[in-house]
C-alpha cells in the first residue's frame, strides 16, 4: 500500500510514508510549529519515498483526543491534501484515534496486549481508554485491538488500571504518582501516538471500512471544540495547493 500518515496531537510531530514494504519517517517539534512545518515536511518525506500525492491510497491522521490546535491542523491538512490529490478527484482519509495509537505503540515497543492508554489533557486532566489486543477466532492469523467507543476525561487520580494491564502514554510524566494511585505497581510505558503506529493500524481499519471522504474527516474532541485559527485555515489552503502541484 501507499499511505501517508501524520500525528500532531502532542508536542511531537511525526510523519510516516509507507511505500510497499518500505517506511520513511520524520519526527520534529509539534505544538504551534506544526501548522507551518507539517506540509513542507510531508512533501520532503514523500519525495524521499518517491511518491506523489496522487499516488497515495489514503491519507491517515491522528484525529484525537489531544491538543486542540494540533488536531485541527492535522485534520485541515489531511482534508486539503485529500481534496487536491488526483486533479481534484481526491483520495480517502482515515482518521485514527490517538489513544488507540498509544496502545499500538506500547505493543510495538514492549509487546503489551492489555493497555490503559493515557494522554495528558492539560488543565489537570487525563484522556484515557482501555484497549485489549485479541486474536480473531473467525479468521485465524488475524488480530486487532478492541476498545471502548467513548473515552474518559478525568482527574489523574481517577484513572483505573486493572490487574495485569499496562499503563501507557505520557500522563505519568505529567502527573507522577497522582496518576492511577490504586495501581502503583502497574507496568508503565512512556510513549506517544506516532505516525508509524498509525501506519500499522491502517490496513485493518481500511479493511473494516473506516476510511471516509475528505469532507467527512473530523477531529475527535473530548472537550468542547474551539474556533479554527488563521494559521490552521492557511495550513488547509496550503495543503490543497500542495496536492495539486
Amino acid at each position: 500500500m501507499k499511505l501517508l500518515a501524520f500525528d500532531t496531537s502532542t508536542d511531537i510531530l511525526t510523519i510516516a510514508v509507507q511505500h510497499g514494504a518500505h517506511c520513511h519517517a520524520h519526527q520534529g517539534p509539534g505544538g504551534a510549529q506544526a501548522s507551518t512545518t507539517l506540509i513542507p515536511a510531508i512533501r520532503a518525506l514523500l519525495a524521499q519515498a518517491g511518491l506523489g500525492f496522487s499516488e497515495l491510497d489514503a491519507v491517515v491522521f491522528g484525529r484525537g483526543p489531544g491538543s486542540f490546535t494540533g488536531l485541527r491542523t492535522a485534520c485541515s491538512v489531511a482534508q486539503g491534501l485529500a481534496f487536491g490529490a488526483r486533479g481534484g478527484q481526491g483520495v480517502p482519509v482515515l482518521p485514527v484515534d490517538t489513544l488507540l495509537a498509544v496502545a499500538e505503540q506500547a505493543r510495538a515497543e514492549r509487546g503489551c496486549t492489555r493497555v490503559v492508554a493515557t494522554l495528558d489533557a492539560r488543565m489537570d486532566e487525563v484522556y484515557s481508554a482501555a484497549f485489549e489486543w485479541l486474536a480473531d477466532a473467525s479468521a485465524p492469523g488475524q488480530s486487532g485491538w478492541r476498545g471502548p467507543q467513548d473515552f474518559d476525561l478525568c482527574a489523574p487520580e481517577a484513572v483505573r488500571v486493572p490487574a495485569g494491564w499496562t499503563l501507557a502514554g505520557n500522563a505519568r510524566a505529567a502527573y507522577g504518582a497522582r496518576l492511577a494511585p490504586d495501581a502503583p505497581d502497574a507496568p508503565d510505558v512512556h510513549c506517544l501516538p506516532t505516525a508509524q503506529a498509525l501506519l500499522r493500524l491502517a490496513p485493518g481499519l481500511l479493511a473494516a471500512g473506516q476510511a471516509v471522504a475528505a469532507d467527512a474527516a473530523l477531529p475527535r474532541y473530548i472537550r468542547d471544540k474551539v474556533a479554527q485559527t488563521t494559521a490552521e485555515r492557511e495550513a488547509a489552503r496550503n495543503a490543497a495547493t500542495a496536492a495539486r502541484t
